[in-house]
């Protein structure tokens, strides 16, 4: 064998290659084409979108601000004494109250230190 039946086969075998890489290209754009237009009909059959007047709007009043109050807790009575055990409906939604002190609790100096932290704790 000379060089020129080597230079024809393997530019045959290259050939081969790119036909397989140019069709396996195909393949995959026709996939995504397949994919996009699948994903076009289900679209169509959703709901439409909301229009602009359609949207929630803020309240007449202006935008809701937080509310931060001191809660204390709301004790059980002591039910003990007068022998009569206590009924649901004598019981509040929430376990804790508005406190009657709304001042808040400040840092004092000398009064800091936490568990492990080396600080003297309160004092």
């Amino acid at each position: 064998m000379n060089t020129a039946t080597y230079v024809v086969l393997a530019a045959d075998t290259h050939k081969w290659a790119v036909f397989g890489a140019f069709l396996g290209g195909l393949v995959v754009a026709g996939l995504l084409v397949w994919a996009v237009r699948v994903g076009m009909r289900y679209m169509d059959q959703e709901e439409p979108r909301p229009k602009a007047e359609e949207q929630p709007h803020l309240p007449a009043g202006g935008a809701v601000h937080e509310m931060r109050e001191i809660r204390e807790p709301d004790e059980m009575p002591d039910m003990s004494k007068s022998g009569s055990r206590l009924m649901p409906y004598e019981l509040h939604h929430s376990a804790t109250r508005t406190g009657k002190d709304q001042k808040r609790r400040r840092w004092l100096p000398g009064s800091s230190g936490a568990f492990g932290s080396g600080g003297p704790g309160h004092v």
